[in-house]
Order: structure tokens, then C-alpha cells, then sequence
């Protein structure tokens, strides 16, 4: 029972490490390799400066909006070229009249909320250029976004291409911030290593876009549109892009409550993109796409939680057998999730141990999962979801 125990002990850390750092360790050496062979990063043509438009779906942003249409207006792209697409459906405070100020932007709104899906179906009819840029309304883009993202689609071979997501960190943020904005960053590596080796695994809602001609709807009810909108793109046989000197800036959720109904939601999002995408889990057809997507996501969402409960369950057990060697590994199993708990202590209050925020937020992404599968099980996971509160 003991080598039985231990045998899932193992396999379990394996599961957890590649989840979070194996994979990236591989990806590193594998792109390495690819440019030691010729793999040279794309050489852009200057002169490539198609028409594109820039979409945002706004739902009660009166905080933001103003703030977000002068970022928009400000984008360097040549006048003429760069259109201003806002829909405000459903939006009962001032967004609406805020954005009509402005004629540079056609607005879109109707009194009836049903989710963004639908406000950006109803809209791409709309868009006659080649490009569509997605961006949310309370992030905001540098300056040289929309010129960086279509830079890529000189290559007929891009689909989409993901823009950088970036938390504005300050020293006075607790937990929530030091947490997310650590893994955003190690997320952002990882993505641009996925891109070098061959295509990014689905793109942020905060900064994305694709070329207009293969939008396709799909499904009304699916929660993380902008992963599935990329990865079926993907699926296509175009290749998804990252671009990191096009960013999208927001604030850290106001706290890790805050955070955990963002990541709750995107968790059961995530059992819905899996069953939904279930044919590029068959590596004969993807072959690296299905490599990337297993490692990159499928993993996380599913074994590695799962991992880190059974892993526990096994280290308790092999120790109360009596070995030292286990025995001495429960100890620094319990100080990880010791840590996290202080973290959780910590997070309302002025302490800055950032050190125990981030087996904190580790915690919190992990359990966010089982919430996240539970909901989806369920069926309670609505596309008309409470927005996190931003720092």
C-alpha cells in the first residue's frame, strides 16, 4: 500500500510541476532550439496599415468610459483608417449618452441586457474592415497598440492576435495585486514563448483582435468568448499571435473576494471551453496545438487542481507510516499552505509580506477551479456576470 501511495505521490508532483513550471521550462528550451534552426523572429513591413476596427462592449461604465474613449482617440494609427465601434447594450447609468458625445464613435445600444456575445454579434455586421480589435472598457491601451497588433497580419497566416494584459501594481496593494500581477507576468512569458514555438493558446477578452472574415458566432451561453473565439481560429489552421508591446493596463481586483468570483466564473468557462473544444484534444489531427493546449491549459484546469488534493491526501499517509523522508516533505507541505493562510490573514490589512501572497492567490486560482466545475455542473454559470471590483 505504501509503494502504491508513493507511486501516486509522484505522479502527482509531476502533474502539479509541469502544470506550472515544466511546461515552461520545455517551452523555453523547445523555442530555443526552433531559432537555433532558423526559426527567425517576423521581419514587419512599415508600410502595412490596413483598416481596423476598434470595438468595445461597455455595460454601466460611467466610471470609465470618458477615460477610455480619450485613450482610444489618442491611439497612434493613421486618421481614417482607425474606426470606433462602442455598444452599451443594456446599460441603465449615463454610459450610453457619455460615449454619444463623441462623433468619432458610432455607438450601438439597446435597453435589453443579453451579455456580450450577443451586443458583439449584433455589432460585426457593422464592421467592414479586414481587422476587428476587441478591448474591454475599463483597460487602457499604450499608444502604439492597434499599429503593434496589425503589424502581424502581413502574414496571411495569422488569425488573431493577443495583445499583453498588465496590472497596474502599487506597494499599498494587498494580496490581490501582488498576486495577479506575478501571474500575469508569468503568464505573459508564457504566451509569448507559445507564440514563438507556434501559436498562442487563447487570447484575452482585456486586448484581442482577429481578422473580421473568420468571426463565426458562436453559442450565446459560452462564458469565456474570447478563448473560444481565438481557439477556433487556431483550430482553422491560422496561427494566434502575441504581441507584449501591445498592452492593456487595469487595476487589480479590489480584493481577493473580488478576484475569486472573476476566476470562479473563467473556471467554469474553462470546463465549457474544454467539452466545446474536445476535437483539439486529438493530437493525430493538431498535433502541437494539441500539445500547447493540454500543457499550457487542459492541465490546469483539470489535473493539476485535482493533483495538488490527492498529493496531500498521499503525503499525510505515507508519513503517518512512519517515513522520515515523507514525513519531513508534509512539514514543508504544511508551511506552503501555512503561508497562504497568513497570506489570507494579511490581505485586508497595511502588512507587505508579498512573499505570502503568492502561495496565497495560488490557493485561491486552485479552489476557484473545484467552485468553477461545480457551477458549471450545476448549469449556474450565467453570461450575465457580476463584474469584479478594480483596485
Amino acid at each position: 500500500m505504501s509503494t502504491l501511495l508513493a507511486y501516486c505521490f509522484w505522479i502527482c508532483l509531476a502533474i502539479v510541476f509541469y502544470a506550472y513550471i515544466g511546461y515552461g521550462v520545455l517551452l523555453y528550451l523547445l523555442v530555443k532550439l526552433k531559432r537555433l534552426f532558423g526559426g527567425k523572429p517576423p521581419a514587419f513591413d512599415p508600410d502595412f496599415e490596413p483598416e481596423v476596427t476598434l470595438m468595445v462592449a461597455a455595460f454601466n461604465e460611467e466610471d470609465f468610459i470618458e477615460e477610455k474613449i480619450k485613450n482610444s482617440l489618442a491611439l497612434d494609427y493613421p486618421k481614417g483608417k482607425l474606426h470606433f465601434l462602442f455598444t452599451t447594450d443594456g446599460s441603465d447609468d449615463t454610459t450610453p449618452e457619455i460615449v454619444a458625445r463623441y462623433p468619432e464613435i458610432t455607438l450601438m445600444h439597446e435597453d435589453k441586457r443579453a451579455g456580450k456575445i450577443a451586443a458583439v454579434h449584433r455589432a460585426m455586421p457593422f464592421v467592414k474592415t479586414p481587422i476587428t480589435i476587441y478591448t474591454d472598457a475599463n483597460t487602457f491601451l499604450n499608444k502604439d497598440a492597434v499599429r503593434n497588433i496589425v503589424r502581424h497580419y502581413a502574414d496571411e497566416k495569422v488569425g488573431a492576435v493577443s495583445g499583453e494584459k498588465r496590472i497596474r501594481v502599487m506597494d499599498k496593494d494587498a494580496a490581490n495585486g501582488a498576486g495577479e500581477g506575478i501571474y500575469w507576468k508569468y503568464e505573459s512569458t508564457l504566451k509569448r514563448w507559445d507564440s514563438a514555438l507556434y501559436s498562442v493558446v487563447g487570447a484575452a477578452g482585456e486586448l484581442f483582435s482577429i481578422r473580421t472574415e473568420l468571426h463565426e458566432e458562436i453559442p450565446r451561453d459560452t462564458v469565456i468568448e474570447d478563448f473560444i473565439t481565438t481557439m477556433r481560429i487556431a483550430q482553422k489552421g491560422y496561427k494566434v499571435r502575441y504581441e507584449p508591446e501591445a498592452y492593456a493596463t487595469e487595476g487589480p481586483s479590489a480584493s481577493v473576494k473580488e478576484e475569486l468570483k472573476r476566476k470562479v466564473r473563467i473556471a467554469a468557462g474553462a470546463m465549457q471551453a474544454i467539452v466545446r473544444l474536445r476535437p483539439l484534444l486529438n493530437p493525430l489531427r493538431y498535433g502541437i496545438l494539441t500539445f500547447q493546449y493540454i500543457s499550457h491549459r487542459v492541465l490546469r484546469w483539470t489535473l493539476a487542481p485535482l493533483a495538488l488534493l490527492i498529493m496531500m491526501i498521499c503525503n499525510i499517509a505515507l508519513a503517518a507510516s512512519g517515513s522520515l523522508f515523507f514525513q519531513t516533505v508534509l512539514l514543508f507541505h504544511i508551511g506552503f499552505y501555512i503561508a497562504a493562510y497568513l497570506g489570507y490573514l494579511l490581505e485586508k490589512r497595511e502588512l507587505k509580506v508579498k512573499a505570502l501572497f503568492v502561495p496565497y492567490y495560488f490557493c485561491v486560482m486552485n479552489y476557484a477551479m473545484y467552485a468553477g466545475f461545480l457551477r458549471y455542473v450545476k448549469g449556474s454559470q450565467s453570461v450575465l456576470w457580476e463584474r469584479a471590483k478594480r483596485g
